[in-house]
């Protein structure tokens, strides 16, 4: 499965705590402390994604076309999420919000338009080579 589908997955599986559905389906909530310790720190074949970094995971969710986003401080219509979000400010957990157009559980076909975002790096490398091969276009340096 692609990153999209594991979390996809991960999320309707109801197995975790530290995942939830936020802002009526449309988002996602992580409580970081707890996903860092239940699905980060899992080795071996329980190992849910191929690392055990936050920073990492986090890249992988940009990757994707997630962003992270600052709710507003409404409380949520889920009693689920409601309790979620109360068990994570009970023990002083940072709650991280994340948002993609294209991962929305009401619309679970959009899931197979959530792509990888072209590395900036490689844009970086084509434009190079772009200038290198028609210097005509190049930007004129002053």
């Amino acid at each position: 499965l692609r990153f999209p589908q594991k979390l996809w997955k991960m999320l309707e599986s109801g197995l975790f705590r530290s995942i939830w559905w936020s802002n009526s389906e449309k988002c996602l909530a992580i409580n970081e402390d707890l996903f860092k310790e239940e699905v980060l720190g899992r080795e071996g074949p329980m190992q849910v994604f191929a690392t055990r970094n936050m920073n990492s995971f986090t890249q992988q969710l940009n990757n994707y076309g997630f962003s992270k986003i600052h709710p507003d401080f409404n409380r949520s219509p889920s009693l689920t999420e409601f309790l979620a979000e109360e068990a994570a400010a009970s023990t002083h957990s940072k709650v991280l919000y994340y948002y993609n157009p294209r991962f929305n559980r009401e619309k679970p076909y959009l899931l197979e338009q959530c792509k990888r975002r072209v590395q900036m790096k490689r844009k970086a490398l084509d434009a190079l080579k772009m200038c290198e091969e028609h210097p005509s276009k190049s930007p004129k340096v002053q």
